[in-house]
């Protein structure tokens, strides 16, 4: 293995993109993504909506769950630190068309992801300023929605031109952007703590909420877990960049393993020290998406104070979105560098100067856009947005711990490297809880529930639309994808083309 190409080699592709990315660069990747600020304030409305202060525990309910896919994940980053991790992984790991499956729904998720993610600018912009909502005044049928277009797009913008620009603008934003993140959020949790006026015994509060729905406050709670579950994923974002990593088989799992970890106990306190600060916890508007968080933030630490930690969480929104973007651009290329996508020579193309792929970031920002265009006049489109990019990335997601599991019952998988991450003997229980939670928190964000999605046919908004993508995307695949399949000339080994 040379130093150069850091063993990619090994798995018969050319060293193209620019290896340039740190310990904390990558860490920054992967918190990025999940973005403790983003998620929470974008979803605490909906959490505290249906679960009110019991919501907190689904906060560590889903950490342990994900954990156990951050734990698989960070063995297979070890092993294969190549773009693309899913795809890459499962490829390893099961048949063609799994894999080709399995990066296919994570590519789109990513995509819709983008959309859901800068939607957070309308969630915040307008209460820092009211200037910010120049369309209408917010009460129209359609002017948050048209503003929200107009900042989504605009933030779009950005995204698109810094990771055509290169990977190395990308990480310094991202990291300069993250360590503001996680300095405005330690000390949020120093500001609400010191503001606490509730005692612990409020979290076990149901407040009524769950009468009259099915399962009663149990099936409340399921849908108050689906705001944790929205912001707990996206940690293999360290090893889709693993071929830009230095020393990426050591670096990637810690990166993994650190973002999960340290987004559930920032977040987890962010969320705890919330509620027990918020003086009238029966504000209907913590249950509302105009309020939220953000209302406890100005509530608890008054105007300036507050408005100072909403331009924090700006600032997440929008490394948050850039790393999404860049993740994205990475599984394009990785497929498109296989030949598994329609004009795969044209988007694997690496710009000579950049060193980044510059077609995939162009044509992620314009798909992302058209989804923000399309969802202008439904009001429910945020929260089937958002859960619709979620539960494909669950399902991406068991597309890679199924497949590690049958090798592990089959003794077929001796787990990371020698010198590497590796699971041991806890390797089978660990991967046995990934599969078994993946599969119960896809089909609880997916159930067609009116109170999530609304009334009629935008209540399966998440099966029809998954079906879609996966009826069309197979059988594009199976007619003349898969008779296509191997490494594009350019992007092969000099070994490998030797041979």
């Amino acid at each position: 293995m040379s130093e150069q190409d850091h063993g990619l080699a090994e798995f018969g592709y050319s060293q193209s993109l620019d290896r340039s990315i740190g310990k904390f660069a990558s860490f920054a990747a992967g918190i990025s993504y999940i973005s403790i600020l983003t998620g929470t304030f974008q979803l605490f409305y909906l959490g505290y909506g249906f679960g009110g202060p019991v919501y907190w525990w689904t906060w560590p309910l889903v950490f342990v769950g994900q954990l156990m896919v951050a734990l698989c994940f960070a063995e297979l980053a070890g092993r294969f630190p190549v773009a693309g991790s899913v795809y890459n992984w499962s490829k390893r790991l099961a048949g063609p068309t799994v894999s080709w499956l399995a990066g296919w729904m994570m590519f789109t998720a990513s995509v819709v992801t983008i959309t859901a993610v800068v939607l957070g600018y309308q969630l915040t912009l307008p209460q820092i300023w009211s200037g910010f909502q120049f369309v209408g005044d917010g009460t129209g049928d359609n002017d948050y929605q048209l503003n929200g277009l107009i900042w989504g797009a605009v933030l779009i913008l950005f995204t698109t031109l810094v990771n055509a620009y290169g990977v190395k603008l990308m990480t310094r934003i991202n990291s300069v952007g993250v360590f503001i993140e996680l300095v405005a959020a330690v000390l949020i949790v120093i500001l609400l703590a010191v503001n606490i006026v509730n005692p612990p015994s409020v979290l076990f509060d149901t407040r009524g909420l769950g009468e009259g729905m099915t399962g009663g406050y149990f099936g409340a709670f399921l849908v108050a877990a689906l705001a944790s579950a929205y912001v707990m994923y996206g940690f293999d974002t360290a090893s889709s960049l693993g071929e830009e990593t230095v020393d990426p088989r050591r670096t990637a799992p810690n990166a993994i393993l650190r973002a999960v970890i340290a987004s559930f106990v920032i977040g987890g306190l962010i969320l705890l020290f919330a509620i027990l600060a918020m003086p009238d916890l029966g504000d209907p508007a913590l249950g509302e998406a105009s309020g939220g968080l953000q209302l406890v933030i100005l509530t608890v630490l008054g105007g300036p104070v507050g408005t100072v930690f909403l331009i924090s969480v700006v600032i997440a929104v929008t490394v948050c979105a850039l790393a999404v973007h860049t993740a994205a651009i990475r599984l394009m290329f990785a497929m498109a560098r296989d030949n598994a996508l329609p004009g795969g020579a044209r988007l694997a193309r690496v710009d000579p100067v950049r060193k980044t792929p510059v077609v995939p970031a162009v044509l992620i920002g314009v798909a992302a856009v058209v989804i923000l265009v399309i969802s202008v006049g439904i009001p429910e489109i945020f929260t089937a947005v958002t859960s619709v990019a979620i539960i494909m990335i669950y399902i991406a997601y068991l597309l890679v711990t199924v497949p590690m599991l049958v090798k592990r019952l089959k003794g077929e998988w001796s787990g990371g490297e020698a010198g590497y991450f590796s699971l041991g003997r806890l390797g089978l229980p660990v991967n046995i809880v990934a599969v078994l939670w993946g599969g119960a928190m896809a089909i609880n964000l997916a159930w067609p529930r009116a109170d999530v999605y609304g009334e009629g046919w935008i209540s399966y908004i998440a099966f029809i639309f998954i079906g879609l993508v996966m009826g069309i995307g197979l059988l594009w695949f199976r007619l003349r994808g898969r008779h296509k399949l191997g490494t594009l000339p350019e992007h092969l080994a000099k070994q490998m083309e030797a041979q």
